[in-house]
């Protein structure tokens, strides 16, 4: 049931799926662990594989779906998840759809309508699969244009294909790199984040309680780096939760600020920093409204699409629509205008967003220098990010994209798609 919520939330009320499943597990105590871990893999397997799914439903709904007929779409959606992708017997899936569907006043007529459509598709299953198989089916067309237009058709592809698996669980540590790696089984990525080689609860592995690594994409532990960050430095971390790149920077022995507008949000940073024996300052406050003394350097990451984490967050594709691009680029540009007054002579302003889309990345530095004569562009040198030149754009910015890094499996390639620019101010 909570996964069958969620979807419906996602779907026609453009809600975070993380969010939203917080939520329903506070509002249904009865379900444990499991359920909830459940209803997590059904929701994201459902949402990653949206395209593949919806045409198969469609070969056995020759009307379409009925209208006002309650959650039944995303009852349908979650049963075809676990019959086409989850290691859940035919007869289990399409049983607790029934069941599902009798529990819905509106649903309630369509239960026999749910028992033939998803025993056909278990028949079908196969040829669904195959059907599926062209990588954008599961991409909504306007993000495709998109990233054809960007990067052409071949990467474009390539992303889409990325974004169908489940993202690495990566690392960072404090110290010990190599030792960690060996304690956790993990792989050393060229970037110096750790990637374990399979999917298990974080809290139960060695050295998360004792506050020696925290769970980083590897892609989203550049920014804080291109920082530079040095002992006894001021450094201001806006829009900073969940505080990964806080963690860093605050490793490093800076003197730390974290800014974000969310008190719950900020909250989970000082635990995380708590959990980490790491001492940060925190403050609650729109970073547009900021009043604060100068820093040595200044790190923005900035509110964004988000479409460079469908991997891991595959309810984005759903939930954002062209027009949230063009409003959060605005709201980038002032955002990176304020920042800029609040770097000191000589200081650094790290701008990174985990957006594949041009209009909050290299547009956003581009029109920034052409405001700002003060400030100029310290390009990026593969020799920071790992040796990854690819990753370094002809400007001298950091473009990292979900196809790239690969493994010895898709299970264990790629990374977020993330920009990053590093800029100096005149001393």
């Amino acid at each position: 049931m909570l996964a069958v919520e969620a979807l419906d939330a996602v779907l026609h009320q453009q809600a975070p799926l993380d969010e939203t499943l917080e939520r329903l597990a506070a509002r249904h105590p009865e379900a444990g662990p499991r359920d909830r871990a459940l209803a997590r893999a059904i929701a994201t397997v459902a949402l990653r594989r949206l395209g593949t799914i919806r045409l198969g439903l469609k070969r056995f709904l020759e009307r379409g779906l009925p209208r006002n007929a309650g959650g039944l779409e995303a009852i349908l959606l979650a049963g075809a998840a676990q019959l086409l992708f989850l290691d859940v017997p035919d007869h289990a899936a399409v049983d607790l759809a029934v069941r599902q569907t009798r529990a819905d006043r509106r649903a309630f007529p369509y239960a026999k309508l749910v028992n033939a459509v998803l025993r056909r598709l278990a028949v079908a299953r196969a040829d669904i699969l195959a059907a599926g198989e062209a990588p954008r089916v599961d991409t909504p067309d306007w993000l495709h244009r998109r990233w054809a237009a960007a990067y052409g058709e071949a990467i474009a592809d390539a992303i889409a294909t990325a974004n169908r698996q489940e993202a690495a669980v990566d690392i960072s540590v404090k110290e010990d790199l190599a030792g960690w790696a060996e304690r956790l089984g993990a792989h050393i990525l060229p970037t110096g984040s750790l990637r374990l080689p399979q999917r298990v609860p974080v809290p139960d592995l060695p050295g998360y309680a004792e506050g020696a690594w925290w769970v980083q994409d590897a892609a989203a532990a550049l920014p804080a780096r291109l920082v530079g960050p040095r002992a006894g430095e001021r450094i201001l971390d806006l829009c900073a939760a969940p505080g990964g790149k806080t963690a860093q920077l605050a490793a490093a022995g800076a003197s730390v600020i974290a800014v974000d507008r969310s008190p719950e949000r900020l909250e989970r940073l000082a635990e995380n920093m708590r959990r980490l024996s790491l001492a940060v300052e925190t403050l609650a406050a729109d970073v547009l409204e900021l009043d604060l003394p100068p820093a040595d350097a200044v790190l923005l990451d900035a509110p964004c699409s988000a479409t460079g984490t469908l991997r891991r967050r595959p309810d984005v594709a759903w939930t954002k629509r062209p027009q949230d691009i063009a409003s959060l680029a605005q709201l980038q540009t002032q955002l990176l205008d304020k920042a800029a007054g609040l770097v000191r002579p000589g200081g650094r302003l790290v701008y990174c967003t985990c957006s594949l889309e041009p209009e909050e990345g290299e547009q956003q530095i581009a029109t920034f220098l052409a405001r700002h004569g003060d400030f100029s562009r310290q390009p990026v040198t593969a020799d920071e990010i790992g040796g990854l030149s690819q990753f370094v754009t002809a400007d001298g910015d950091l473009r990292t994209l979900p196809h790239a890094l690969p493994g010895a499996e898709p299970r264990l390639s790629g990374l977020d798609g993330f920009f990053a620019a590093r800029l100096v101010r005149a001393s």
